[in-house]
């Protein structure tokens, strides 16, 4: 009798992709699977019953792809993910993208092969046509972070231009006139939509004329903020603003601590805000002020979202998105 290792080696695909067309044709694509079928047709095999199906009370696997671990605030969103996921019995398999397609083309193939029952995913492109094409086939998915609000998907994010405008609001309520805006909107839709928000509160201010000034770095990280604190340090102190809206915390504790090395006060000399409202935030050497996302949320919702699909799959193709509110915390930055 052929075995299903022969039905693989005549059709040219691996063992676990014989298993997907039997299984969960939707997670292969229509060539591969015809030229399974064609020979399966062939060899004359036929699968044993039983092992097409799921066992009773079996335990649920999800996937969840993050853009990057090196960031603390995927590391948050997957660590409420998987207390959630705890909670309900399922498994979770947490993969690091690294803000590289390539890999996390990888990633999703891995997850396909491993036969997941759904995707969280915080991607690196949220137009890949790999995520579209696995969308099509069917396969549960929900969006984190990463992803615009008129996508046709499952998605949960936080209000980023509503985050930027509590930042900017606060500055101006300070009485700041110079202000600046660390961050690459250029490259980010997530920074852009939060600078957004930050214009929204400066044509909204009805005190003194402020002027917002964009401060471009290469990435939102420690080093980010300082490179943009070295900028400030080269001006004469007119020249600088006197408060700083950082598009993340990483980037306003790079900034933080390479101003207090030059003797440049915080909040005295330069005021200066966050985002994210990370653990190191409240423990920096002068505590953060800071626009705080709901990250342990963010990863918790997603992760009702994708039961949820599971239970009514009727419901994939429906648009969904859930919007977090930010929040302010004030310390002493500023």
């Amino acid at each position: 009798m052929p075995t299903i290792r022969d039905v693989a080696k005549l059709a040219g695909v691996s063992a676990g992709t014989v298993s997907n067309v039997l299984n969960r044709p939707s997670y292969v694509n229509v060539d591969t699977r015809g030229s399974v079928q064609a020979a399966i047709k062939e060899l004359g095999f036929i699968p044993r019953q039983r092992s097409r199906q799921f066992r009773p009370g079996r335990v649920r696997n999800l996937g969840i792809a993050l853009a990057n671990l090196d960031n603390p605030f995927f590391v948050d969103v997957a660590l409420g993910a998987d207390a959630l996921a705890k909670e309900l019995d399922v498994g979770i398999v947490i993969s690091n993208s690294a803000y590289d397609p390539v890999r996390e083309d990888q990633i999703l193939e891995l997850f396909v092969q491993q036969r997941v029952q759904g995707i969280i995913i915080s991607p690196v492109d949220e137009n890949s046509s790999r995520l579209q094409a696995l969308r099509d086939r069917g396969v549960p998915m929900v969006f984190v972070d990463r992803v615009t609000d008129d996508r046709d998907c499952w998605s949960v994010v936080v209000d980023d231009r509503r985050g930027g405008e509590l930042g900017m609001r606060h500055i101006l309520d300070k009485g700041h006139t110079r202000v600046a805006f660390v961050g690459h909107p250029e490259q980010s839709k997530k920074v852009a939509t939060r600078l957004l928000g930050a214009q929204d509160a400066l044509s909204r201010h009805d005190g003194a004329p402020a002027a917002l000034e964009v401060i471009s770095v290469e990435s939102w990280t420690v080093q980010g903020g300082k490179n943009a604190a070295d900028t400030l340090i080269g001006r004469a102190p007119e020249a600088r603003p006197t408060a700083v809206f950082c598009a993340n915390d990483m980037m306003a504790l790079g900034m933080l601590q390479t101003l207090d090395h030059a003797g440049i006060r915080v909040p005295g000399d330069i005021a200066l805000v966050g985002y994210d409202d990370l653990e190191w935030a409240e423990i920096a050497m002068i505590p953060l002020t800071t626009v705080r996302q709901p990250r342990n949320l963010l990863g918790r919702t997603a992760v009702e979202m994708i039961m949820q699909l599971l239970d009514h799959p009727n419901e994939r193709m429906k648009p969904h998105h859930v919007l977090l509110q930010p929040e302010l915390v004030v310390r002493e930055t500023t």
